[in-house]
């Protein structure tokens, strides 16, 4: 799993009081007034201890905070509504203090804490832990982290101190993957197959007889036609039958269908994992985005950051002339079966007979 990792120094913090710790300053104010009312010495020697106490309660948690490297393990892509998992390393700079009683968050840039309940007991000078959390995205796009939050209540739990630790990241999170309706996988499946790319390569069906080149294995040589044309000719084999698809997501809908572009995203989302598990091979058009034809996890990697970071495009702004969009390719490059997805039943598009199928969420 490819990891991205971010670190930075400590930036802000803030301390506040704990229920036991007001307390214990109230108790603190009642042994003052009472020492200042009574003069006795042995209430000024306890409210000295008191305030001893409080001090060191303080200075201790400080110094427990200071001098942490905090490192952010992400993977490269997240699924919305999904756990992905995720790790904080906390690392003790400090030659001769440890840190005792840490609870640790991710904070994200609106603030929003993520992997609470991370809780470190013990970490010695200059040892290193990993806390590992289950990260869950609400929504698709792009998930953005600003600092981790790092806090202790050592030793006696009279302060809360908290040190913020800032350590930007964003990743792109793609939009859920869904079960679809096995009619509209039968019937994708079937088209694919009608539309299998014959191209030359290596298999045992008969794709060409051409005249031999330097450099051609003998073995290609068809001997039959060799010896009724008196020219060498050679047996070009036809590559094993693929599967191709190219999925068209329509970026254009209104403000009123935003939702329903978000179930578009997710149906394209869906298409991807599915045909990819059936050995297709994919290319995804979003908008002015075009990717090339591929196959396996690393291509639906890429397919799915595409749709994570899409963007919905009202009437007015987007441009879509159907004689100049990607979709349209040379004949050196067939892109087999072809799906439409749109949000908006009123988006342009071109002759109907150029495409196989095309998904209207809207209706």
């Amino acid at each position: 799993m490819h990891l991205r990792i971010t670190k930075q120094r400590p930036l802000r913090q803030s301390i506040r009081l704990t229920s036991e710790g007001g307390c214990f300053f109230l108790l603190v104010v009642a042994v003052g007034m009472v020492a200042v009312h009574t003069g006795n010495n042995l209430f000024y020697l306890l409210l000295s201890m008191m305030v001893s106490v409080l001090v060191v309660s303080a200075l201790a948690a400080e110094v427990s905070l200071r001098r942490l490297e905090v490192v952010r393990h992400l993977p490269d892509l997240l699924c919305a509504n999904n756990p992905s998992p995720a790790a904080l390393v906390i690392k003790n700079q400090k030659r001769w203090w440890p840190c005792y009683a840490l609870q640790v968050s991710d904070v994200t840039a609106e603030r929003n804490e993520c992997g609470r309940g991370l809780v470190l007991l013990h970490l010695p000078p200059g040892a290193s832990r990993i806390l590992n959390y289950a990260l869950t995205p609400s929504r698709r796009g792009l998930l953005k982290l600003s600092e981790v939050k790092i806090s202790t209540a050592f030793p006696f739990g009279f302060f809360n101190k908290t040190i913020y630790y800032p350590s930007p990241a964003a990743v792109p999170v793609s939009p859920p993957v869904k079960p679809l309706p096995p009619w509209l996988m039968r019937e994708v499946l079937e088209t694919g197959l009608q539309r299998r790319i014959h191209r030359r390569g290596y298999g045992s069906e008969l794709y060409n007889l051409r005249l031999y080149q330097p450099g051609d294995d003998s073995r290609t040589i068809h001997w039959l036609t060799t010896a009724r044309t008196s020219q060498l000719i050679v047996r070009e084999t036809e590559k094993e039958g693929e599967c191709r698809a190219t999925i068209y997501l329509s970026l254009l809908a209104p403000d009123s269908h935003d939702a329903l572009f978000e179930d578009a995203v997710a149906l394209a989302a869906s298409l991807v994992r599915h045909l990819t598990s059936r050995g297709y091979w994919l290319r995804l058009v979003a908008g002015a985005v075009c990717s090339p034809f591929g196959h396996g996890d690393a291509h639906q990697v890429e397919l799915l950051r595409i749709l994570a970071l899409c963007e919905r495009q009202t009437p007015d702004t987007e441009k879509m002339p159907p004689a100049a969009a990607p979709l349209w390719l040379p004949e050196s490059e067939p892109g087999g079966a072809i799906i439409i997805v749109r949000a908006w039943g009123q988006t342009p598009i071109a002759d109907m007979r150029d495409f196989v199928a095309v998904i209207d969420i809207e209706t």
